[in-house]
């Protein structure tokens, strides 16, 4: 898929070798670099660049909307030609998508929705996480109390999860199979702050709690944290295959990992900003489809494929190169394959 895409974005471009790309930098803002997602973005992000002979430069907000905005247009006055802008508050960031477009840069919302049309949107389809965190977990808890843990409420794509999470979860909920006990945003997808979320709602329901949908593996650490404390453990939801969610999934204690390879988002998002820079239109890059936001604006966008992974496709992460038999199976004596 990598080299599919790399070869479609440098055709759409009318790039015939890397050279072409030579002088052009492109700078990323990050909203924070707490979470091992990001770093694999930011390698293959690099190797794309590197490939295409353009330059990286970066900034880390630190979680701070307002740095974020320094960070930008400081991104600018370096003199870049494409930006890449994970947002931290994606209402907030707006201003510099403003800043881009007077000084001519194109901007790639990356993996987070900007309420801005001017930005190419650059995801996995978060609605279809959502209805595969919900899908796995339905099918190891058919019956019962549920909590419903979600992510920052400045993150549309908590909301996108959320959606597609009732979309399957509803149909138990009208036969009355399952309940909704407790349901919380995460400030900042922090896992401290799921963590004592799932700890309010397990003293409100005296532990009364048989699955959790939560929206991604920091949060799934957080809750399952709160779960051990009470010697409870129930199937769990999360996304982005990050290594110790894996290692929960070998482990019997989280039961989905929704696996969103960071190393094709990156690589995309280095090749569309390669494109975009040398003034490829955005509605020309190939696999550009329109998109409506929530706030009803017309968008260019690409959207990647997820994959669930759970105790029974846990060897595709290690085929795939993501991950180490090692690093899998850590403490895993008696798991599934290829921890057997």
């Amino acid at each position: 898929m990598r080299n599919a895409v790399l070869l479609a974005v440098l055709a759409a471009a009318g790039f015939s070798s890397a050279a072409l790309a030579e002088g052009l930098t492109v700078g990323v803002s990050w909203s924070n670099f707490q979470e091992e997602r990001w770093k694999t973005d930011e390698a293959a992000i690099k190797a794309a660049l590197d490939a295409a002979g353009a330059t990286y430069v970066s900034a880390d907000a630190q979680a701070s909307s307002a740095k974020q905005l320094s960070d930008i247009e400081a991104l600018l006055a370096q003199g870049v030609d494409a930006l890449i802008v994970l947002g931290m508050d994606t209402a907030a960031v707006v201003p510099g998508v403003q800043a881009a477009a007077d000084a001519g840069v194109p901007v790639i919302a990356y993996d987070r929705l900007i309420e801005d049309n001017r930005a190419f949107y650059l995801t996995f389809d978060n609605v279809e996480v959502g209805r595969m965190q919900a899908a796995a977990v339905l099918a190891a808890a058919p019956k019962g109390r549920y909590v419903m843990i979600k992510g920052s409420n400045t993150d549309p794509n908590a909301d996108f999860l959320r959606g597609g999470q009732q979309e399957v979860l509803q149909a138990a909920i009208d036969a009355g199979d399952i309940t909704i006990v407790g349901e919380a945003y995460t400030d900042g997808w922090k896992p401290e702050n799921a963590q004592k979320n799932m700890e309010q709602i397990l003293t409100e329901t005296s532990n009364g709690v048989d699955a959790v949908v939560a929206s991604n593996d920091g949060t799934a650490g957080g809750a399952i944290a709160a779960l051990t404390a009470q010697g409870m453990v129930v199937p769990v939801s999360g996304q982005d295959g990050d290594h110790a969610a894996l290692n929960r999934v070998a482990a019997g204690t989280q039961t989905v990992s929704v696996w969103k390879d960071a190393r094709d988002l990156g690589k995309a998002a280095g090749e569309i900003a390669v494109a975009l820079a040398g003034g490829t239109a955005p509605d020309a890059i190939t696999g550009a489809v329109k998109f409506t936001t929530p706030g009803g604006n017309e968008m260019n966008a690409m959207f990647l494929k997820p994959v669930p992974i759970t105790k029974d496709n846990l060897a595709l992460v290690v085929d795939g190169g993501w991950i180490t038999k090692e690093a899998l199976c850590q403490g895993v004596t008696a798991g599934p394959a290829p921890c057997n």
